[in-house]
């Protein structure tokens, strides 16, 4: 259990306030990987079975008093949506009357203090319970008030006030429709808010529902039966036919097939699939049928990975987000300050009636907003990185995207990167007569290598090496050197590049036997179509190209020169590429664009990781953003949308900052009656996830 995150659904979450406080207890405790999303739910953590039990950890969730669910639950009676309609229905009369009475039309209700009481009552008590229950949870869960503070006192204050007005017969104190109208316009509010941040977690919703739910199992016996895809099991043998979901990743073992790819790696064209290829499940048999071997389930699948990702994209926050979470801290209580001062000053010092200064003091409190600060940044980071997704483009968090947006250099690995990495086999020159036992060896060899080059001689030569037996062959690897191995007898072997120079494109490798050459290799590769127009598209960003290689300098330089990459690094050993990458990181921020297996330890050292793995599970875990199809025309595109997510953060919180340093001076100086701060406040929020939301469909060259 203690290897295993624990995923819990917690009901009672309003804010990234509430979430802080569940996390700052959850870490208080000592457990590890704490995720907390207020938006979808969510409370992840890795337990420690010697510090807290489950039930304990549920437990103390339960007493900072949100609720942990068990199984999933009908929709309570009293939801948002129906406090807000009983809220309107109170509300209209006592506004209605207001607003005539203000246009000369006298209503004989609106001269009944107790009645318009009585009409407010209700609403008053909505809004104790819900915003009431809120601000007092917020400052003892964790010290920090949130906005229903300020709803809560604004509102108390007007009805206290008008309460005070009824039993002194005082007309001129009452105010109830100004308590009951801020209730109102702020329950409708959170309405839009939160119908808002639904959409901003689509994504989330879409990929989940990608998932299979039901595969055809072969049993041995040859029967086909159905199980549900929980019953999964890595080894097994799944049938899949025309029309049909891949139910989980896998390899495919008979048959030949076309599938779309698109939901999962942005790849439009249909995908031709044979024996020995990779499917990834999810993806749909467009055409064909086929039988694989199950190779992952559950949590390790690509698409369980995609969700996983999008879930936790909140979690690393960008450094633009922290000035905002720091003025956040402070904002609540330097409103309450400015509240107060509003009240004192205007009426001891600029003589206005206790009525007029108390309304000023009200509309300071109502039309403040520091949610809006909070939403900015989360909103747009869902938002973006699920656009990503959905483009095949996984990103981690969104710290992440911040700097992938501001990266000057971009440096790239050859082979496999830049060109396609499937080589072939063009011409094999032998040096001895027993060439099948040179073939075994090349074939033996390079099967204990993970370079391209490597991948493509085994598949090459799988077929000719039938009835060659070289067992006892201790193989070792050098990466960036060669390949090194020794027989039971003594003898060492050796696979390296030929020295010399080769046409782009070209090269010749050597297998040799005690220093003597045994075999030369002509093999060959092609450079990617899309990476002239990628280097263009990085040029043009203002981004700097470099091409970091362990290949020949020949070799690399006419790839520099075909590509007009003015900086190139060849005949590097990984240890040098490090020393390149960290030097180059130092100076300015840079992205480091591989195949996730060799260049990992280059990914991890770049400021951010650029995988182009075709969604090997070694990718992503070794670098910040994969790109699933291995298509280097996707990395300008999760450029723009990165840039682009950056904007849409800059201009919420310059909205959250600007609408608040004007508003709340306007609502100080009497210029802004209580209710119509309520209505801006109420829909301050609603324009922040707005323009979020707007990144979804935002046409982004």
């Amino acid at each position: 259990m203690a290897n295993n995150i624990i995923e819990l659904k917690v009901e009672g979450m309003d804010c990234n306030n509430c979430a802080m406080s569940i996390t700052k207890y959850l870490e208080r405790k000592g457990l590890q990987d704490v995720y907390v999303n207020f938006q979808t739910k969510e409370v992840r953590f890795r337990p420690d079975e010697e510090r807290m039990t489950l039930e304990q950890i549920k437990a103390g969730i339960h007493k900072l008093g949100y609720t942990v669910v068990e199984e999933e639950k009908p929709k309570p009676w009293w939801t948002l949506e129906r406090k807000l309609i009983m809220s309107a229905i109170f509300t209209a009369p006592l506004l209605l009357g207001h607003i005539l009475m203000s246009l000369g039309v006298h209503l004989t209700f609106m001269h009944n203090n107790w009645l318009q009481l009585l009409i407010c009552l209700p609403v008053f008590m909505i809004g104790l319970l819900h915003f009431g229950k809120s601000a007092w949870n917020s400052l003892i869960r964790t010290g920090i008030a949130n906005m229903d503070v300020l709803i809560f006192v604004g509102s108390t204050a007007a009805f206290i006030y008008s309460l005070i007005g009824t039993i002194l017969k005082e007309p001129n104190y009452i105010f109830y429709e100004t308590s009951a109208t801020i209730i109102t316009l702020v329950l409708l509010g959170n309405w839009f808010e939160h119908r808002a941040v639904k959409q901003t977690t689509t994504a989330i919703g879409e990929l989940t529902k990608l998932q299979v739910e039901k595969a055809k199992r072969i049993m041995p016996s040859g029967a086909i039966v159905t199980i549900n895809r929980d019953e999964i099991q890595i080894n097994d043998i799944l049938q899949v036919n025309e029309g049909d979901k891949i139910p989980s990743d896998g390899i495919l073992i008979s048959g030949d097939a076309t599938l779309n790819e698109s939901m999962l790696t942005g790849e439009s064209a249909p995908v031709e699939k044979n024996i020995d290829d990779k499917v990834i499940g999810a993806s749909i048999v467009t055409s064909g049928n086929l039988q694989m071997r199950v190779t992952a389930i559950g949590k390790d699948t690509v698409l369980s990975q995609m969700i996983e990702l999008v879930k936790t994209a909140q979690q690393d926050k960008p450094d633009i987000q922290r000035l905002a979470d720091r003025i956040s801290a402070i904002f609540v209580p330097s409103v309450l300050i400015i509240s107060l001062l509003t009240l004192i000053v205007g009426h001891f010092v600029f003589d206005l009636t206790f009525q007029k200064a108390l309304m000023n003091s009200i509309a300071v409190l109502v039309i403040s907003c520091p949610c809006a600060m909070g939403l900015a940044t989360p909103t747009a980071v869902m938002v973006g990185v699920g656009r990503l997704a959905k483009n095949g483009i996984l990103v981690k968090g969104g710290q992440t995207v911040e700097l992938f947006a501001n990266i000057k250099n971009m440096v790239f690995d050859k082979t496999g990167t830049l060109t396609t990495g499937d080589f072939h086999i063009q011409h094999i020159e032998y040096h001895i007569e027993d060439k099948a036992f040179a073939k075994a060896l090349i074939y033996k060899m390079e099967q204990h290598s993970s370079h391209p080059i490597a991948h493509s001689l085994v598949r090459e030569l799988a077929s000719q090496v039938n009835g060659v037996h070289l067992d006892d062959l201790k193989v070792t690897e050098e990466k960036g050197v060669g390949i090194f191995a020794e027989d039971a007898e003594g003898n060492s072997y050796r696979i390296s590049a030929k020295p010399g120079t080769n046409d782009l494109g070209h090269q010749t490798i050597q297998l040799t036997q005690n220093e003597q050459l045994l075999a030369s290799i002509d093999i060959s590769d092609q450079l990617k179509p899309e990476a002239l127009v990628t280097m263009n598209y990085l040029r043009k960003a203002g981004i700097n190209p470099v091409i970091l290689s362990g290949d020949k300098q020949s070799r690399t330089a006419a790839i520099a020169e075909k590509l007009k990459v003015e900086t190139f690094y060849a005949e590097k050993l990984p240890g040098e590429k490090l020393r390149i990458i960290e030097e180059l990181s130092k100076n300015a921020p840079t992205a480091m664009v591989g195949d996730g297996i060799n260049d990992a330890p280059a990914l991890a050292r770049a400021t951010i990781g650029v995988s182009l793995s075709n969604a090997s599970q070694a990718a992503i875990q070794s670098a910040q953003i994969v790109l699933l199809n291995g298509n280097l025309f996707h990395l300008p595109k999760a450029i723009s949308i990165a840039k682009h997510t950056v904007l849409t953060i800059k201009q919420n919180l310059f909205w959250a900052f600007a609408y608040n340093i004007v508003a709340i001076p306007i609502a100080a100086m009497g210029f802004l009656n209580p209710m119509w701060g309520a209505l801006f406040m109420a829909f301050s929020d609603v324009v922040v996830i707005g323009n979020s939301i707007r990144l979804k469909k935002k046409r982004i060259d």
